[in-house]
């Protein structure tokens, strides 16, 4: 049984939510007052970032198996 989802998707979808969750953190840094109580705005800018360099390091990983590959 193969693993449905491949590195490419893997790959996507964290620079996807790295995106999604880096602009909630800056439109929640204007709105900060209204919205303190429900959503931690420094936890949520931490797993912004931690997505953001897990993109990096899938970006980097793909890199390497393409520079390994050329003939």
């Amino acid at each position: 049984m193969q693993f449905p989802l491949t590195f490419w998707d893997i790959s996507l979808w964290l620079a996807i939510t790295a995106i999604i969750l880096l602009i909630t953190a800056q439109i929640l840094s204007t709105h900060h007052e209204e919205i303190a109580p429900i959503i931690d705005r420094k936890r949520l800018r931490t797993v912004a970032l931690i997505l953001t360099l897990l993109f990096l390091a899938a970006v980097i990983i793909r890199m390497t198996e393409v520079i390994i590959t050329l003939p």
